[in-house]
């Protein structure tokens, strides 16, 4: 069993493309998490899709494990008072959280696609 990352599926959601072709939009247009209801460029039905709360749970994982650590650091060598911690760690929290949703949501829906495609089918 190959335990490396799938790269192509990695720069698929990066791109924020359709699973199926990787030409078309995955999202609506705008600042959106709302999937397009079909894939402009080979109509793929994306309604169909279940993400869930999987790429809010990768995101809390992500975020505990870098931002955690870092304001540790940050306490311990420049001990700056609270209101500072607050301002910093919630604009880098939000800031990484507006960043990465649409990518990771993307990534988890290329997986699905792969993986349980025949949830996909008609």
């Amino acid at each position: 069993m190959d335990m490396n990352p799938d790269t192509q599926l990695m720069k698929l959601a990066l791109r924020q493309k359709c699973p199926k072709c990787g030409i078309g939009n995955l999202y609506k247009p705008g600042l959106t998490l709302n999937l397009a209801d079909k894939c402009d460029h080979c109509g793929f039905d994306l309604a169909k899709n279940d993400s869930a709360d999987g790429p809010a749970v990768f995101l809390i994982f992500i975020l505990s494990f870098l931002l955690v650590p870092l304001a540790l650091i940050v306490e311990v060598w420049l001990t700056p008072p609270l209101w500072l911690h607050v301002i910093v760690w919630t604009t880098v929290a939000l800031t990484i959280t507006v960043g990465l949703l649409r990518p990771i949501k993307a990534y988890v829906i290329a997986l699905q696609y792969k993986h349980r495609s025949s949830d996909w089918e008609e």
